[in-house]
């Protein structure tokens, strides 16, 4: 069952399946009243596994729902993810990275950056560089080229975005780039970078699934790890170091199911994808999604003749 707002890459799926011969039946696509289809698939003791990517909120209650029946669940919910840029890194790698894992899609993917941590000595120095790579993003149709960042799915987001902005401003943050509805109009929102962001501010406490990029500073590894883990969610998270030791030893203390060394991008198929505390269970991708869906059976056979 796709999301209301998205059904067409859904369909569009399933008729590339029937094209490659897949039989009928295996894969079937139910749009329509989404309360109504979730209740149905939640309570049917004929469904033994839900997989669902969305909200927090409706995973909650998706697994509520399901108890009745005790049905296996694969739940990919919110995420706040950190991306932290250690004084040891590589500048314009880290720049690079940050613009990928923050700007694809809009900043509209569960994996997007959400905060950037930035080392102290060198916060100044990431900020004017990346506030300089961000600037040259270019907004508009995706289907032209040269074209950055597209448009956030509906009114509902591009408010979301313009709150999470008003908040941090009223709060003390700076605005470094961007911060309003794109000239285009529409729901395009400008390519936007807030500098001396607080714990505090919805934009560091909240997914804001959108164009903008909060930064705040912080001291020491201790701090970093601190600050990147103060959240309820656990799906990704990022940073950049040249350390080897540091790379094993800050990768083992984030508390996410997916973390980029050096690296912005996390979402490739060979990998599994999925994330810990409210950012869910189970996992997709590679092997084991199909091992999600998958029971383990013990056999321990005897008496069987050896003739």
């Amino acid at each position: 069952k796709p999301a209301e707002a998205t059904p067409l890459s859904a369909l569009a799926l399933a008729s590339l399946a029937m094209d490659a011969g897949l039989p009928g039946g295996v894969l079937n696509i139910v749009t329509g009243d989404p309360q109504a289809i979730g209740f149905e698939m939640c309570v049917n003791p004929l469904v033994r596994k839900l997989s669902f990517t969305g909200s927090t909120v409706i995973g909650r209650h998706l697994a509520s729902q399901s108890s009745g029946t005790l049905k296996r669940l694969g739940l990919e919910l919110g995420g706040n993810a950190p991306f932290i840029v250690f004084d040891d890194a590589d500048l314009e790698a880290a720049v690079e990275g940050a613009v990928l894992s923050k700007y694809r899609h809009s900043g509209q993917t569960c994996v997007c950056t959400n905060r950037f941590l930035i080392q102290s000595n060198i916060y100044d120095d990431f900020a004017r560089c990346f506030v300089e790579r961000v600037s040259k993003l270019k907004v508009g149709n995706g289907f032209d080229s040269g074209i950055d960042i597209g448009p956030l799915i509906n009114d509902k987001a591009i408010a979301k975005v313009h709150a999470h902005v008003a908040d941090a401003l009223e709060r003390g943050a700076q605005l470094l780039v961007g911060g309003k509805r794109h000239l285009s109009g529409g729901n395009f929102f400008e390519p936007t970078v807030l500098g001396n962001v607080s714990p505090d501010m919805c934009v560091t406490r909240e997914e804001t699934f959108g164009p903008v990029a909060a930064l705040m500073k912080f001291d020491s590894e201790e701090e970093a790890i601190a600050l990147a883990n103060a959240t309820e969610y656990g799906l990704a998270g990022y940073f950049y170091s040249k350390d080897n030791a540091r790379a094993w030893r800050v990768s083992e203390r984030l508390e996410f199911g997916m973390v980029g060394v050096n690296s912005g991008f996390l979402s490739m198929e060979v990998a599994p994808f999925g994330g810990i505390k409210q950012s869910g269970m189970g996992r997709e991708g590679s092997h084991h999604a199909i091992d999600e869906f998958l029971e383990l059976k013990f056999l321990h056979i005897g008496g069987i003749s050896q003739a």
